[in-house]
């Protein structure tokens, strides 16, 4: 990779209606994950670690905290033109924000002018996964692909849950169709139970993908995506590579994690994701110290689990408590609690999500629920524990029986 010269895109300005309240006041690659990160920490790390020193994130929706993340935690050096760039939309071509990914690409195409990269690798912010990108950009230059995707494998029952990538038999680098939420796919010819999901993460000759661009920009017609219009104009010429995910060695990787990639698109997702990190043997493993995630470091103190003033036992089993928190005769059990939270006497926590702040007062209960920023449970109070009356209460109660409370709320005690 070192004789190629790599430019990075994140695309950062996605809306995630689907994870509101938590999107209420954030853009979903703010959103924060696992204690003291924030999903788009995961593409970024992925970025840094696999090479790559020019990296702009494109932003739009709701970016206020996203760009000042960006510009706090992401600081590199800046020698040899090293940066992680936050970039909102700059209405070059008019008076309008960006309308599909692909136009975010066309209406930022000054910085791909300025750095005249020759490879351009693409992808999203709110993915969970480790990936090593110089194994899969040499994989593309060394197919003659103008375009690669990235992708992983899905058992064949889930495939109209992704967009799936049926490739050709006779060359299984190369991709056929590009088959969106498919109720009828065929299986890999290695693999007839599986197929190929799309990862959202793509390289690009720069050259080709300009060009693409360009030509989606003047099609009236185009929803301007990257995944239903770019990437479908390769594979109509033939021009589409495909890179398992199986073929990436990640450094540290377990065999319990090794190929982990996780769409925390939904409220039960996002959900979902943090309970893969809080096993003994976790699904995905935060603690690769080859392969590190990185995210802003805290100036706060040590996390602290005390017996109260009565002397009664704060415990915590199969959890995640970041720094600044503490824990005063309280029982936490598989759970994930962000920075500075505060979790009194006689409370319980379980099976749930805080962020920053958030403070349990003495004798509540939280069960199954995530609670945003700054939320106080006030004492004695209950959420996640009757369906009925957090739904009367206002809360977001999913299909599955999570609770989501909004950012700065104050769940009261029954009268």
């Amino acid at each position: 990779m070192a004789s190629r010269k790599v430019f990075g895109i994140v695309l950062a300005g996605g809306e995630g209606k689907r994870l509101m309240p938590l999107t209420e006041d954030r853009a979903k690659p703010a959103v924060p994950f696992g204690g003291q990160y924030r999903l788009i920490d995961f593409a970024l790390s992925n970025l840094l670690n696999s090479g790559l020193r020019q990296i702009v994130v494109l932003t739009q929706y709701k970016s206020h905290s996203l760009d000042r993340h960006v510009s706090q935690t992401w600081r590199l050096s800046g020698l040899l033109n090293s940066y992680v760039a936050s970039v909102p939309a700059q209405q070059r071509l008019g008076k309008r924000w960006f309308s599909g990914s692909a136009d975010a690409i066309l209406q930022s195409l000054n910085l791909i002018y300025d750095e005249k990269p020759d490879i351009i690798v693409v992808v999203g912010a709110d993915h969970v996964y480790r990936m090593d990108f110089s194994q899969m950009i040499d994989a593309h230059v060394e197919s003659g692909a103008e375009a690669t995707v990235a992708a992983i494998r899905q058992p064949i029952s889930l495939a109209n849950q992704f967009g799936v990538i049926d490739v050709d038999p006779k060359h299984p680098d190369r991709i056929r169709r590009f088959l969106e939420k498919p109720n009828d796919p065929v299986g890999l010819p290695d693999s007839p139970d599986e197929v190929l999901a799309s990862m959202g993460n793509y390289v690009f000759d720069a050259d080709a993908l300009v060009d693409s661009v360009l030509r989606d920009g003047e099609q009236t017609s185009s929803s301007h995506d990257m995944g239903g219009d770019i990437i479908p104009s390769f594979v109509d010429r033939g021009a589409a590579g495909v890179y398992d995910l199986k073929r990436n060695d990640v450094p540290g990787a377990t065999d319990r994690d090794r190929y982990y990639w996780r769409d925390v698109g939904t409220l039960d997702s996002y959900y979902e994701a943090h309970q893969d990190l809080i096993s003994v043997l976790p699904v995905f493993n935060l603690y690769n110290r080859e392969w590190p995630i990185f995210s802003q470091q805290l100036n706060s103190p040590p996390a602290k689990v005390t017996r109260d003033a009565r002397g009664a036992l704060g415990t915590v089993i199969d959890s995640i408590v970041s720094l600044g928190s503490v824990i005063s005769g309280a029982h936490i059990e598989r759970s994930v609690l962000g920075p500075w939270s505060v979790v009194g006497s006689g409370a319980h926590v379980v099976d749930s999500i805080l962020f920053d702040r958030a403070r349990i007062d003495e004798g509540a209960h939280v069960k199954r629920a995530i609670l945003d920023k700054e939320v106080v449970v006030e004492a004695g109070a209950e959420i996640g524990v009757d369906r009925a009356d957090d739904l009367a209460r206002g809360f977001i109660v999913t299909d599955s029986g999570l609770t989501v409370v909004g950012k700065g709320s104050r769940v009261r005690a029954r009268a």
